[in-house]
């Protein structure tokens, strides 16, 4: 074969090697340009309050972002059953589910509009279930490179019911706060509040928690939850609170 030839395949080889080094580009800018993120959670949870238990649960959560939209929901739920010996029975002993989703218009960098649906029912609580439904104004006061800080208030309505009492309406005035910082490049810090100041009762919900990643899709999360109502049926307490040690597998 001579020089010519040799010349030739060599510059067909760097051709294809450049179309394909060229393609997974694209396809990775393709993949990091995706409007979607998304987690699931497997929780070991232990519980004090209304129930004291130590159980499992299980959390999904989904972002979808474009332009200046962006849309995230919720899901969670844990339950426990155990067997009593006398009556060979199963009894239900923790119960509990949260579904929420939320919409958020960004008017600059920092500033936004925001509308919030959440339905709670917690079965060991003396409620039946609590919808909630909010509108308000989002400002990010705190932007660097490896932390965030998030607030939000606005009005908003609640629908609920007492076990054995007729379903009641109210409004509301919700505040709530969202903070993380990044440690270092595989763990972070995370904080978040929130508030639901009714002519009831008001609700509030501390999430504290520290998460490290072991990988791309990965991670290993430990989280501290306090749950606090003004005002309680009788026979129920005021707080619960839940440690729980988490898997997080990100997709």
């Amino acid at each position: 074969m001579n020089k010519s030839c040799y010349g030739l395949l060599f510059a067909g080889l760097l051709v294809v090697t450049g179309n394909v080094f060229a393609a997974d580009e694209k396809a990775e800018e393709k993949k990091e340009k995706s409007p979607w993120t998304a987690s699931a959670e497997l929780n070991y949870i232990k519980t004090t309050g209304n129930t004291n238990t130590q159980t499992t649960g299980a959390k999904l959560d989904g972002v979808y972002e474009v332009d200046k939209w962006r849309h995230t929901g919720h899901a969670e739920a844990f339950g426990q059953t155990s067997r009593e010996k006398e009556t060979n029975e199963d009894v239900t002993s923790a119960e509990r589910y949260e579904v929420q989703g939320k919409s958020d218009y960004k008017f600059t960098e920092r500033d936004y509009a925001f509308g919030l649906l959440k339905f709670k029912r917690d079965r060991f609580s003396g409620f039946d279930y609590e919808y909630t439904a909010s509108l308000g104004y989002g400002r990010k006061i705190l932007k660097q490179e490896n932390m965030e800080l998030d607030v939000e208030l606005g009005p908003g309505m609640r629908w609920y019911k007492v076990d054995g009492e007729e379903a009641e309406t109210e409004g509301l005035l919700v505040v709530a706060a969202n903070y993380w910082w990044k440690i270092s490049d595989t763990s972070k810090f995370i904080q978040q509040l929130n508030f639901d100041f009714g002519e009831t009762y008001s609700d509030s919900k501390s999430v504290t928690g520290i998460q490290a990643n072991i990988n791309k899709t990965l991670a290993l999360k430990f989280t501290y939850t306090l749950r606090h109502k003004s005002e309680v049926p009788p026979d129920t307490v005021k707080t619960d609170t839940e440690t729980a040690m988490t898997l997080v597998y990100n997709f």
